[in-house]
């Protein structure tokens, strides 16, 4: 279910059930369990972590409370990493105050600097933007899904956020703060972000 094929902790039954019934409410387009096992296929190409219990545990929990524009879904994600790693897995040694961390911190994606972070934080962080360099039939699916999930914002309201996130992405001086993902994606996501913001003017 996590599509690893050696994932660095063995997650009990109960856990991992109770993550999956979290990503299916309310149903999503974009923020799914799909998602979660995307991210996991990034995950598995990074050969350098070095908290990899607690990465791995941050992608399975950090959208497993999503409310499109709600401001406090990281955080509420966040506590319910926490519960979950005391009921399931106490004795496992697992530092959740850096799952927690980890988890808070996608909610300022785009706000970062490179400099204040960790390797393992930056690596984290790109793992779940990586979508932005995916090829251009996958990133314009991701475009809709988002578009999908706000559907209950007026459509100027979410398009103006939209484009004005967007923008600010292709603005600054990096997209991705790892140099492993700077150098495999930064491109790719470039040309993406043209492209539909090209579109929307």
């Amino acid at each position: 279910m996590s599509t690893l094929t050696n994932p660095p902790l063995t997650i009990p039954e109960g856990l991992m059930r109770s993550v999956i019934a979290a990503y299916a409410q309310p149903p999503r387009a974009y923020h799914s369990f799909a998602h979660v096992q995307e991210v996991l296929r990034h995950f598995e190409s990074v050969t350098t972590w070095q908290h990899p219990r607690e990465v791995y545990l941050a992608i399975l929990f950090h959208d497993a409370i999503y409310f499109a524009g709600k401001s406090d879904n990281e955080a509420r994600s966040a506590d319910l990493a926490v519960q979950a790693i005391d009921t399931f897995i106490p004795r496992e040694g697992v530092d959740a105050a850096l799952v927690r961390t980890l988890i808070e911190l996608t909610a300022k994606h785009g706000k970062l600097k490179r400099e204040d972070l960790d390797e393992d934080t930056r690596l984290f962080l790109d793992c779940d933007m990586a979508i932005l360099g995916a090829p251009p039939a996958q990133f314009d699916a991701y475009d809709a899904a988002i578009a999908e999930e706000y559907s209950e914002v007026p459509k100027i309201l979410y398009r103006f956020n939209r484009k004005r996130f967007l923008k600010h992405l292709l603005e600054v001086d990096r997209i991705f703060l790892s140099d492993l993902f700077h150098t495999r994606l930064d491109a790719a996501a470039r040309d993406n972000l043209r492209r539909v913001l090209g579109r929307a003017d």
